[in-house]
């Protein structure tokens, strides 16, 4: 039982989505601090950061405008730092991608002789 709990530890999909935790917490702080620099920003300009506090007519609209301001700000820091470099990457991959329609070459032809004649035993 340890020894199949370590093999299903040590499987790439685990340790992958571990490191994707460990660097989406990390990622998480590093645009929590480009919102607050925005949202400074914004505060600079119009008065205040926060729009909490604003209620026309009563109804509480500020904490609504502060969060959608605030998720607009993330989205287009990870488009910008995730996406994009992503994308343009999966380009080059896919330019510099040969298909291969030729015959096998001598080295994969002998190892499926040498397969076929193991299947045959």
């Amino acid at each position: 039982m340890l020894k199949g709990f370590k093999d299903f530890l040590m499987r790439g999909n685990v340790v992958d989505l571990a490191v994707a935790v460990i660097i989406a917490g990390a990622f998480g702080k590093v645009i929590e601090a480009f919102v607050t620099i925005v949202m400074d920003i914004i505060g600079k300009l119009g008065g205040q950061p926060d729009f909490s506090a604003w209620a026309p007519g009563g109804v509480h609209l500020g904490s609504f405008i502060t969060v959608t301001i605030s998720f607009l700000i993330i989205a287009a820091a990870v488009y910008a730092i995730v996406v994009v470099p992503l994308n343009k990457l999966a380009e080059r991959r896919k330019a510099g991608e040969v298909v291969e329609d030729e015959a096998p070459s001598a080295e994969v032809a002998l190892l499926t002789e040498i397969r076929d004649a193991l299947r045959t035993r």
